[in-house]
């Protein structure tokens, strides 16, 4: 099922000018966005396909959710990117759509001697001891109970964390918030929160929390999935709320995706974490995109929208690459519909 990025973009570069939407760019377009470090790796991929078919040329700023808001709504950028999506309320004030454009994953990794990706075990509760400091070392009993056979270090835990305002530490708070009443009622959700843990430690973007815990025996930290498979990074299992121990892989985002109502909420800023289903990763989640409905320079909001239109129809093959899951076709054109229709084009 997937191809390589060479085959990809031969086999799509035939494709590229012939959607709607894509007609509305030309080469010399550059296209500027920011926000959210989880769909960097994706949409840097899609950038390089995108830019060999058709000459346009994507910039996109890996700063974090909350920085990639700022952004948008500065008009700074044309585009902003958010894993923590903006309410509906917000986006009305502000004259904007949202629209979610890849699935992810964000995964527990870490760094331990001795266990290989994917073969520690946890529980939303246990991870969320583990981040609240009530937890503070490798060898506590509660961690060998869901690992049976297994062997811990005496070792302290190294907490890292976003130090910067990030979706990725929206959607892990929100699923610590779905599994621990006490982490609820005492630190709650958000782009930025209070880490508790005495031993905790702040990176910037995804890639620098990856980098502390690649060098820092005995740290735990969060990422979206494929930082943590790009930099060699060990993942956990984590039970999901069926009671299931599942890998992080485009099978189990699909899962948790699967009943998702996208319009159920105003602006399609639906949770995904602990989603039922006995397949389902436990902190699966979309990336969104940001757009005003009455933009500034419409040439340049009509080469976001060609840009994300082309990626939808010819891009799906790159995102199982990269361990995304891309947006279902029917989805996809409903958002074409229901939300693009909402952007002045002329």
């Amino acid at each position: 099922m997937k191809r390589t990025f060479l085959k990809t973009v031969a086999a799509t570069a035939a494709l590229a000018m012939t959607g709607g939407f894509t007609k509305l760019a030309t080469a010399s377009t550059i296209i500027t966005g920011a926000g959210a470090s989880l769909p960097f790796p994706i949409y840097s991929r899609w950038a390089e396909a995108y830019r060999a078919a058709t000459g346009v040329q994507l910039n996109y700023q890996s700063i974090g959710s909350s920085a990639g808001i700022r952004q948008i709504r500065a008009r700074t950028v044309t585009f902003g990117a958010t894993d923590a999506p903006v309410s509906g309320a917000d986006l009305e004030r502000d004259g904007m759509v949202q629209f979610p454009a890849i699935i992810a994953g964000v995964v527990p990794m870490y760094n331990l001697e001795g266990f290989r990706p994917g073969e520690l075990r946890l529980t939303g509760q246990l991870l969320a001891d583990m981040f609240s400091g009530r937890i503070v070392n490798w060898n506590d009993p509660r961690i060998a109970a869901v690992n049976p056979g297994r062997t811990f270090p005496n070792q302290g835990i190294t907490v890292v964390h976003r130090a910067d305002g990030s979706g990725t530490t929206f959607v892990f708070t929100d699923y610590l918030s779905a599994v621990s009443p006490e982490w609820a009622s005492s630190i709650g959700r958000g782009a930025t929160v209070r880490w508790p843990a005495a031993s905790s430690i702040g990176g910037r973007g995804s890639e620098g929390l990856s980098a502390i815990v690649a060098r820092t025996r005995g740290a735990i930290g969060y990422v979206e999935f494929s930082y943590a498979r790009r930099n060699n990074i060990p993942h956990m299992a984590m039970q999901n709320a069926a009671g299931n121990f599942v890998q992080p892989d485009d099978r189990t985002f699909s899962a948790a995706a699967a009943a998702i109502d996208w319009f159920s909420v105003p602006g399609m800023g639906v949770s995904m974490v602990n989603a039922a289903g006995a397949n389902s990763w436990p902190m699966a989640t979309a990336s969104f995109i940001l757009m005003y409905k009455q933009p500034a320079n419409v040439a340049e909001s009509n080469a976001v929208l060609a840009y994300f239109d082309w990626a939808f129809r010819n891009g799906d093959a790159l995102a199982l690459e990269m361990d995304f899951v891309p947006i279902p076709d029917t989805l996809a054109e409903a958002i074409r519909t229901r939300v693009w229709n909402q952007i002045r084009r002329a």
